[in-house]
């Protein structure tokens, strides 16, 4: 009944798997989202749009005729 095989014991052993599966459905969804950005990179397949974006995010860079929007509770560095 008690002790860390018993009911209590349990309790917290499921309580500890079902955090521990919500971790893991976020994990999985981060990683199919990556699998895919990635696949958009790939020379076989590569999206004009995707590298674009990569470039501007990378060089720090834009088009004179753009307008920029900076969001909150990011870091920005100007050059």
């Amino acid at each position: 009944m008690s002790g860390e095989l018993g009911m209590v014991g349990r309790a917290m052993i499921e309580s500890r798997v079902s955090e521990l599966e919500t971790d893991l459905e976020e994990l999985t969804a981060e990683r199919e989202d990556l699998v895919a950005r990635v696949s958009l990179l790939r020379p076989e397949s590569l999206d004009p749009d995707m590298l674009d974006e990569r470039a501007r995010l990378n060089l720090n860079l834009v088009h004179t005729n753009e307008l920029v929007v900076l969001r909150p509770g990011r870091r920005y560095e100007v050059n």
